[in-house]
């Protein structure tokens, strides 16, 4: 029972993260780059999934994606080719947080993947 309602649960945590994400130009976002608070997320990764872990502070997964160079503060050359670039991308906010992952050319119509969906 315990165990059924804590999936229940990260169901509908997942679910409202899922509901938060949004297609972003970077432009919009370099305030929040100026304060240091923009990760980056591997395209590899499931954006979602790395937001869930940081909402619950799992510290050995975003260790992990972080060794992995995975998942990390978004650099001043990632910054400066977006403005060049105009780029649209992923984000999502996990308060102090927002993170973001660059879209591939064919995902300009389409929403993030995420496992289980």
């Amino acid at each position: 029972m315990i165990e059924e309602l804590l999936q229940r649960s990260r169901e509908l945590e997942r679910a409202k993260i899922i509901g938060e994400t949004a297609k972003i130009p970077w432009l919009e976002l370099q305030r929040f780059f100026a304060a240091g608070k923009v990760i980056w997320v591997a395209g590899e990764l499931d954006l979602v999934e790395v937001a869930w872990a940081m909402q619950q502070d799992d510290v050995k997964r975003i260790g992990a994606w972080t060794d992995q160079g995975e998942l990390a503060p978004v650099s001043d050359d990632q910054a400066r080719r977006w403005v060049a670039d105009d780029s649209l991308l992923w984000a999502v906010t996990i308060k102090p947080w927002v993170l973001v992952q660059e879209l591939a050319a064919d995902d300009c119509a389409t929403e993030p993947a995420t496992p289980g969906a």
